[in-house]
C-alpha cells in the first residue's frame, strides 16, 4: 500500500517529501505547498497540513523545524483534505487507518527495527507508544480494548530528537 511506504519513510528517515528536523518553513512549503493553517505564539510557529503537522522555534532571526508530526488518525474522518496534494502525488490514496502490525512490517522490510519503548511515563493508559531504532521516531498506537476493532491502530507517528532526548 502507498501509504505504508510513506509511514515507513517517516519513521525510518524521519522526513516528508525531503524536508525534515532544522527544515525553515520555506523549505516545507516547497514541499508541501501553502495549504496549510499556521498559529504562531511568541517565538513558536505550528504548522497544520492535516496529516503532517510541524513545529518551529525562532533561532537568530531563522525558524528551523524541531517537530514533525504525521497525524494518521485524522484520515479517519477525511482522507481528501487531511492528505496534502505533494503526498498524494507522491504516495497515491491513503486509507482511513492503518494497522500498527502492517505498519511495523513495512519499516523491518525497509531494515529497521521497532521495540516496545520503555519510557511511556508521558502516554495515555489507552495507547502503547514504539521506538524506531535507527531513527528514534516514536509510533504511537491504539491500545483500547473497548474502542470496537480500532485497538492496534495507528494514532501518530513522532519525529522530534530533541524531545526524545530531553524525555527520555
Amino acid at each position: 500500500m502507498p501509504d505504508l511506504d510513506f509511514y515507513a519513510h517517516v519513521a525510518t528517515r524521519g522526513d516528508v517529501l525531503g524536508a525534515g528536523i532544522g527544515a525553515q518553513p520555506a523549505e516545507w512549503e516547497a514541499a508541501l505547498g501553502a495549504d496549510c493553517l499556521d498559529t504562531e505564539d511568541d517565538s513558536l510557529l505550528r504548522r497544520d497540513y492535516g496529516l503532517v503537522e510541524l513545529s518551529f522555534q525562532e533561532e537568530d532571526g531563522a525558524r528551523p523545524c524541531f517537530g514533525v508530526s504525521v497525524q494518521v488518525h485524522r484520515l479517519r474522518w477525511d482522507t481528501e483534505s487531511s492528505v496534502p496534494a505533494a503526498l498524494r502525488g507522491a504516495y497515491g490514496t491513503f486509507a482511513p487507518s492503518t494497522r500498527f502490525e502492517d505498519m511495523a512490517a513495512a519499516i523491518t522490510g525497509l531494515g529497521c527495527s521497532v521495540e516496545p519503548d520503555p519510557d511511556e511515563d508521558g502516554t495515555p493508559g489507552d495507547m502503547r507508544r514504539y521506538r524506531v531504532l535507527e531513527s528514534g521516531v516514536r509510533i504511537f498506537v491504539r491500545a483500547d480494548e473497548h474502542a470496537q476493532g480500532h485497538s492496534g491502530e495507528v494514532w501518530s507517528l513522532s519525529v522530534s530528537p530533541a524531545w526524545w532526548r530531553a524525555a527520555g
